[in-house]
C-alpha cells in the first residue's frame, strides 16, 4: 500500500471535518491525552519534589525542608508547596522570600489554611 493510500485511509473519518472541527477535534483529544498526566501531577507529588520546586524559588535546603514539613502538617502537600508560598505572598502582599521564610517559621498558616479552604492542623 502507498504512502497516499495509507494517507487517504486513515484520513476517512475526518474527510467531513471543517477547519474548525479539525481545530476542535485537535484540542479535544489534546486535553483527553494530557488530563492524566496534569491527574498524575496532582496526585502524586513528593515532600522531594516540593523541596525541588522551592529550591527553584531560591530559598536554601533547610528553608525548603521546613516550609514542605509544614504543608504536610497543614494538609495542604496537594496544593504544591510553591503554590501555597505564592498565594500567601500574594495575600499578605509580600514578597516570595518574606513569605517562606515566614512559613518556615511557622506563622501565617492560618491564611494558607484559609486561601486553599483547608482545616489547620
Amino acid at each position: 500500500m502507498s504512502s497516499d493510500a495509507i494517507f487517504e485511509e486513515r484520513r476517512r473519518h475526518l474527510r467531513h471535518l471543517s477547519d474548525e472541527e479539525l481545530y476542535t477535534r485537535f484540542w479535544e483529544l489534546t486535553e483527553k491525552l494530557v488530563e492524566p498526566l496534569l491527574q498524575a501531577g496532582r496526585e502524586y507529588t513528593t515532600p522531594a519534589i516540593e523541596r525541588s520546586v522551592l529550591l527553584r524559588m531560591g530559598f536554601s535546603s533547610l528553608e525548603a525542608q521546613a516550609i514542605v514539613r509544614g504543608v504536610i502538617d497543614h494538609g495542604l502537600m496537594g496544593r504544591g508547596a510553591g503554590h501555597v508560598v505564592w498565594k500567601v505572598s500574594e495575600e499578605l502582599e509580600l514578597s516570595i522570600r518574606e513569605t517562606g521564610l515566614s512559613l518556615a517559621e511557622g506563622r501565617h498558616w492560618d491564611v494558607a489554611a484559609r486561601l486553599f479552604d483547608e482545616v489547620v492542623s
